[in-house]
């Protein structure tokens, strides 16, 4: 039985998500209907919300963006009450209001187990998820944010500080210094197809990418690489960059050409552009029209997903929308060479 299991995984399509929070749990959904295998190789320097005060008090990597593309391979029908679970908030309880269930049971069971990838499979086999979720290292790091004006700062969080008045950021790198997760370096290389982002582009996309290890990983693999971009920027991180910005910036960190870019063509609602530009945050501007690699597509969601007032991280009022994603999915899957 375990045998055919493990034939029946290897002949399937292996496909590997790279970043975190939102923007990977809208490609997991897409994808989880397609005859694929999934891995998320998943940022763990989190230092904000419910994932910063649990990491504070226990000292483990944090949880958050792990939690949420676990939650996103569940299935919505068979599945649902343990989505619920995993992303459910405490609205009150001394101590517990604010906390996300789904990051106190893994912060359980790495109490109980030690290492953070040992946990989310033993979570996969509890919840009978279907793909495996897996952070980029093994190690406790932080975000290390370099500013244009050469001075530095720790800690993800940071990253929103000052939003009336940002400083620009010339870079991020993680410290101390930690290596690629050996997991995360063996889906990498055995990939059929990697899709890079969307996500925040120095909080989960570059805190990814900055890993020792993971351009080697891509040299070894044959995997077709997508970026997906972000649909907006973000006034304390991304003010004013394009989609070639976005872009260029992944290949310098990886060192390499992608295979393809996916873009958002449709138009979108203009009382959400209105709410964006209330916080001087903006539609990313397509600047890759003589790009043969980009691929347009209507890929945004036409509702904004409202924050709890209980949820103190930073959220995307506006998603790619995982049915349009399965679709462009569908295709790259099927011109698969």
């Amino acid at each position: 039985m375990n045998t055919s299991s493990q034939s029946q995984s290897n002949s399937q399509v292996q496909v590997v998500c790279i970043g975190g929070g939102t923007g990977t749990f809208s490609v997991v959904s897409a994808l989880k209907s397609l005859p694929v295998e999934i891995s998320c190789v998943i940022a763990v320097s989190d230092s904000g919300g419910s994932t910063g005060r649990i990491r504070d008090e226990f000292g483990f990597q944090p949880v958050g963006d792990l939690r949420q593309s676990l939650a996103a391979l569940a299935e919505p029908r068979s599945q649902k009450w343990i989505q619920k679970l995993l992303l459910y908030r405490f609205s009150k309880g001394e101590g517990l209001k604010g906390h996300n269930l789904g990051n106190l049971i893994l912060t359980a069971l790495q109490d109980m187990v030690g290492s953070t990838t040992e946990v989310l499979e033993i979570a996969k086999e509890m919840f009978q998820l279907r793909g495996s979720v897996i952070p980029v290292t093994e190690s406790a790091v932080d975000l290390q944010i370099t500013y244009a004006d050469g001075s530095t700062a720790i800690g993800e969080h940071l990253l929103d500080e000052s939003p009336g008045n940002p400083k620009d950021i010339a870079a991020v790198a993680l410290i101390p210094e930690c290596v690629l997760n050996p997991t995360a370096a063996a889906a990498i290389q055995s990939a059929d197809l990697i899709c890079i982002g969307p996500g925040d582009y120095y909080a989960s996309i570059m805190a990814c990418l900055m890993v020792p290890g993971i351009q080697e990983s891509l040299v070894k693999s044959k995997a077709r690489t997508v970026y997906l971009s972000n649909l907006m920027t973000r006034r304390t991180q991304t003010h004013g960059m394009s989609a070639g910005d976005h872009l260029r910036g992944i290949e310098r960190a990886l060192g390499r050409k992608l295979d393809a870019v996916i873009l958002n063509s449709a138009a979108l609602p203009p009382e959400i552009l209105t709410r964006y530009a209330a916080e001087d945050e903006h539609e990313v501007v397509d600047d890759l029209r003589a790009d043969s690699r980009v691929i347009r597509a209507d890929i945004a969601a036409t509702v904004t997903v409202e924050q709890s007032s209980l949820d103190t991280a930073h959220r995307s009022l506006l998603r790619h929308d995982p049915k349009k994603l399965h679709s462009v999915f569908s295709q790259l899957l099927a011109s698969k060479e």
